[in-house]
């Protein structure tokens, strides 16, 4: 689910701003792009966005303005620098060579410089940081709340629809089954060559037992329990993405062995409408929380 939040504060001088941009993903994915000097606020950072956040792409992006932040000197390692000019003079007096050791030479040589920064991030500053965080945090989830209602509606209309759809098939089991176990009998007839008596017993256990292998049932029982749990769980508050992202995968099965026992048009369009429809609400989850 898409989200943004952004505060700006000023403390010591300086001018933060935190930047939250948050895309769908199936975890929760924290990605902080902040100066190096405020490195050690990360983790602080994670643990915050965790409190209130389960699922998507959590990009955060800290913005730092002000001046006398860092402090960058420059040092020179003498010791080193020693033993470089000592063993130039060296060999240049063992092999008798010319020239002067020049400054242009001593910068190019490995390990002399160095850059030291120093930070002067205080108290002060590190906890506007998260108190930023913290609002641009409440921004984000008010954006993807507002998203989110508008997911359900379209969520509860589609799940209106795989009801329907449900509905039909059952309407049809009947008709179907009949027509099934006729052409049972018809087969038995055609393989035995010879009428069969409908009423004997014996043949019509065996037909009751090959026409339940093609009963559906069970799993239109099922999907009715799945489409109201699916109903009753998209009415609660709180991380419920990944218990319908179960569900709606539950009813995926049901569908398949729908389509596994039909030999009926009529059932087999039933099921492609109802695979269509849920493969739809499938993508919609992505963008639940």
């Amino acid at each position: 689910m898409t989200g943004y939040g952004q505060r700006t504060v000023e403390a010591d001088h300086a001018r933060l701003t935190i930047e939250l941009r948050g895309v769908n993903h199936r975890f929760l994915d924290i990605s902080p792009k902040i100066p190096r000097s405020f490195l050690f606020l990360e983790e602080a950072i994670k643990r915050q966005i965790k409190d209130k956040l389960h699922r998507g792409r959590i990009d955060v992006y800290l913005t730092v303005e002000g001046e006398n932040l860092v402090d960058k000197r420059l040092e020179a390692d003498d010791l080193l620098l020693d033993q470089y000019i000592n063993k130039l003079n060296s060999i240049k007096e063992q092999y008798r060579l010319t020239g002067e050791i020049s400054i242009d030479m001593v910068t190019r040589l490995d390990g002399i410089f160095t850059v030291e920064e120093r930070d002067h991030t205080s108290d002060d500053m590190k906890e506007a940081i998260l108190e930023a965080l913290n609002h641009s945090i409440d921004d984000l989830v008010e954006m993807r709340s507002q998203e989110g209602l508008r997911l359900g509606e379209d969520l509860i209309n589609r799940l209106a629809v795989v009801k329907g759809i449900v509905a039909d098939i059952e309407e049809r089991r009947p008709v179907v089954m009949n027509e099934y176990k006729d052409k049972i009998f018809t087969r038995i007839e055609t393989f035995v060559r010879e009428e069969i008596d409908p009423e004997e017993t014996r043949v019509l256990q065996e037909v009751a037992m090959l026409a339940e292998k093609g009963d559906i049932t069970e799993e239109v029982t099922r999907l009715y329990s799945h489409i109201d749990q699916f109903d009753k769980t998209l009415q609660k508050s709180g991380s419920i993405g990944r218990t319908l992202d179960f569900i709606v995968q539950e009813m995926h099965r049901e569908i398949n062995t729908i389509g596994s026992k039909s030999n009926d048009s009529q059932l087999s369009n039933g099921v492609v409408a109802l695979k269509s429809e849920v493969e739809k609400m499938k993508e919609q989850l992505q963008n639940i929380e």
